[in-house]
């Protein structure tokens, strides 16, 4: 057994505050489930940390070494390999044992970490329970202060979407990753006690649509009427469809955006910019293409100028102004799915998450994990 040498640890004790919630955490960690493989951290090195002794092994399950708590280590990369002091591996595990945490260039994790070499840099995946994953992804993606019916309408559509992904991902290196483009997971720091009661209260329950996990998408808010899914993204799919929506009052039920002409002509790269129109929208107002003439004429996906110029959803009209164009939307996200102020209201009107889910995602049926 190699040990790795101690100038190459780091010194964690200036996370001030990180021991007390890791006692509070202890004494509510969920039922553990099913395993899941997130991507949280591609970068050229990593600190790596965990709250309890821990084991660090290579690709065979080698020991290579042990960490202490309040200890860190530093990993780099060469080429194709994770390099930990004298050792170059393929892959590198840090294991907390006693039901420990791992620290991962910034945050507090759940589970263990694998580390591998990709294209010169290092990726970090965490192994994690899908319920503790749950936990901190409902405190990311919904606020904890949001009603009961609603926490609980939004872990059972996090569970279910993050089993739908990882259907299709037993070929590659993870099951998600830790940002929007799948879910926001940012770890121990997401987790509270109304997130860790709504996932509790809903252990193991998903969305199924003829036996299988469902696509449960979900976003912000629809500005009124949610979207069919073909209109806004590829194929069509009998539980996604659209439906009136409850988000009247919600922060991001209406908007308005303001862009120069210069603004615009350098955000979409069309000279001379002269018109910006809506070609082509959903029955519900979202616009799917739009029709732009500069010194060129040209039809923009709506998406991809939603992307360009960070606007909050597809769903806006546009008028001249003297010095460019005024954008005035309604609705945050896609409009696809559960609209979580939607849910919001429902659950103030005393609509329970089970009904939530049924008005959100047509035809489906809860069922247990593994059933």
């Amino acid at each position: 057994m190699t040990n790795i040498h101690p100038d190459r640890m780091i010194h964690l004790s200036r996370q001030t505050g990180w021991f007390s919630l890791l006692l509070w955490l202890l004494t509510i960690a969920p039922a553990q489930c099913h395993q899941l493989r997130v991507a949280i951290a591609s970068k050229i090195s990593l600190d790596l940390a965990a709250s309890t002794p821990a084991i660090i092994t290579d690709e065979r399950d080698r020991q290579l070494g042990a960490l202490q708590p309040q200890q860190g280590l530093v990993a780099t990369v060469s080429k194709d390999r994770v390099v930990v002091g004298n050792n170059q591996v393929t892959q590198l595990w840090v294991k907390p044992q006693q039901g420990g945490y791992i620290w991962i260039s910034d945050r507090w994790y759940r589970g263990t970490v694998r580390v591998i070499a990709t294209k010169n840099r290092l990726l970090a995946i965490n192994h994690v329970d899908l319920e503790q994953y749950l936990s901190s992804v409902l405190g990311a993606e919904m606020s904890p202060t949001f009603p009961a019916e609603a926490l609980k309408a939004q872990a059972v559509a996090a569970r279910t979407y993050a089993l739908y992904r990882s259907q299709s991902t037993s070929n590659k290196a993870f099951d998600l990753d830790s940002t929007q483009a799948s879910q926001v997971y940012p770890g121990l720091s997401g987790e509270s006690e109304p997130t860790q009661a709504a996932v509790n209260a809903t252990l193991g329950q998903i969305m199924t649509y003829q036996g299988k996990p469902i696509l449960a998408a979900f976003h912000s808010s629809s500005g009124g009427h949610t979207e069919n899914v073909e209109d806004i993204w590829s194929a069509r799919l009998p539980y996604l469809r659209g439906v009136p929506d409850y988000d009247l009052g919600s922060p991001g039920y209406e908007w308005t955006q303001t862009f120069t002409t210069a603004q615009l002509s350098q955000s979409l790269k069309v000279q001379q910019l002269r018109s910006i129109a809506p070609d082509r929208t959903t029955p519900y107002g979202s616009v799917v293409s739009l029709n732009i003439s500069g010194n060129t004429t040209k039809i923009l996906p709506g998406s991809q100028l939603r992307t360009a110029l960070k606007l909050r959803s597809l769903r806006f009209t546009i008028s001249p102004t003297p010095t460019g164009f005024l954008f005035t939307g309604r609705g945050y996200g896609h409009g696809l799915g559960m609209s979580q102020w939607g849910a919001y209201y429902l659950a103030e009107q005393g609509q329970k998450y089970s009904s939530i889910l049924a008005h959100y995602y047509q035809g489906v049926e809860l069922s247990k994990v593994g059933s």
